[in-house]
């Protein structure tokens, strides 16, 4: 019986019995980019979707060529969406912080912005890995400025061999994004809390031609208000 049960899942739904799983969490979102293509922002919303990230910019002259589509589509269809920088190691820290805010508007109602860091193995201009105390150092910069300018803390975005190789143990008081895809968080993250769980990576909605990243959100809907809110302190967190 259990080889016809696993027989039938997917690699991304194989959790231990133990474990939660993305069904255990109320709050489900997605993060897209131009990738996605045309995307029917009222079927997605309509099919169990609660919010978005969308990619604006990446590095400091790369802006996502969908982001204000996206952006306002998100926002009519009456998703929560906030947008995400993909950073790039090979461009100083104060530019890319430029050029984010220059391509992501003021917007009280928006979800706090996210910072993407990880590795780029497969980058054709930057390969570099930096000491980690001058990410970190960036890191902290970067963070400030975009609490500073939107208001909100921002949540950070890891994959698991950036977390461990430069995460582990820093940033306590930020809200946390962590990819894991074939298994629950603490199995790959240890005793890091989070936020938001990436757990799938080719993931089908409705309204997506393709394949989407899908995402839980940790807590209840009265967390998710708060969080909405810039009102959920990271170190309180379960």
């Amino acid at each position: 019986m259990l080889g016809l049960v696993l027989a039938s899942c997917s690699p991304d739904e194989l959790y231990q019995i133990s474990d939660p799983t993305p069904s255990s969490y109320p709050i489900h979102g997605i993060d897209v980019s131009y990738y996605q293509g045309m995307i029917d922002w009222p079927r997605v919303r309509a099919n169990g979707t609660t919010f978005a990230y969308i990619k604006a910019t990446e590095g400091g002259d790369v802006a996502d060529q969908r982001f204000d589509q996206n952006w306002e589509g998100a926002r009519e269809a009456g998703l929560q969406r906030g947008a995400y920088h993909f950073y790039y190691f090979c461009r100083p820290v104060e530019e890319q912080i430029v050029w984010f805010e220059a391509h992501v508007p003021v917007d009280p109602d928006a979800l706090p912005p996210a910072l993407d860091m990880e590795w780029n193995p497969q980058s054709k201009t930057c390969r570099i890995h930096p000491p980690r105390e001058k990410i970190l150092a960036d890191m902290k910069r970067f963070l400030d400025e975009l609490e500073r300018h939107y208001g909100k803390r921002p949540v950070i975005y890891s994959s698991i061999d950036f977390h461990r190789d430069v995460l582990e143990g820093a940033f306590d008081d930020y809200p946390f994004w962590l990819r894991s895809v074939k298994s629950f968080p603490a199995k790959r993250y240890g005793e890091r809390r989070w936020h938001f769980w990436q757990y799938m990576e080719k993931g089908s909605l409705p309204g997506i031609s393709g394949f989407v990243d899908k995402n839980a959100f940790a807590g209840t809907h009265a967390d998710w208000t708060k969080f909405c809110e810039g009102d959920l302190d990271p170190r309180s967190w379960p």
